[in-house]
């Protein structure tokens, strides 16, 4: 009887171990899909104006952009993908605003990991330096299992990584 009732204890503590035993991997691949899709971002030049500007690298604002300023955080131009599918990359920070996909691919389109989603939000964050509002931005990546049909991470088990890019003015 003390053998069945010791037996039993060990079972209950150890069956929620091992069920859940597959989290830490799922946790990890959650990190190193945010940490690889924000170095992407981080890494791409923060001007005011699109590349494709004539004035991109000597415009000391919005206003100095000839045609095509980055003032809000979705890809300027609108043709513009992560891909280059419509022959055309993200090539500013704000152009990554509002992408989301639930192919984890590297920037060419070869698929590196599915079951995933990851979302890329970006904020103004100059204000939270003490500094114009425009001149830092706040860089969320926030990835979750992917459902069918898509959904958004919200509300779900999730991983966000944030991370901030400053404006070096007039160039990257």
């Amino acid at each position: 009887v003390i053998v069945s009732v010791g037996v039993i204890g060990l079972v209950s503590v150890m069956n929620p171990a091992i069920r859940s035993s597959a989290d830490p991997m799922i946790t990890k691949q959650f990190v190193a899909i945010a940490e690889s899709l924000l170095n992407e971002i981080e890494h791409q030049p923060f001007t005011w104006c699109d590349l494709e500007d004539a004035n991109a690298l000597t415009a000391q604002s919005y206003a100095g952009c000839a045609s095509n300023p980055q003032s809000n955080s979705s890809p300027t131009p609108n043709t513009e993908t992560r891909n280059g599918s419509t022959g055309q990359f993200f090539d500013n920070v704000r152009d990554y605003g509002g992408f989301a996909t639930e192919s984890i691919a590297d920037p060419n389109g070869t698929s590196l990991i599915s079951g995933y989603r990851a979302e890329v939000a970006i904020v103004e964050a100059g204000a939270s330096f003490t500094l114009a509002s425009d001149v830092a931005v706040a860089i969320t990546v926030t990835v979750c299992r992917a459902v069918t049909p898509t959904a958004a991470c919200a509300g779900r088990d999730s991983f966000a990584l944030t991370g901030y890019r400053f404006r070096y003015a007039p160039r990257y």
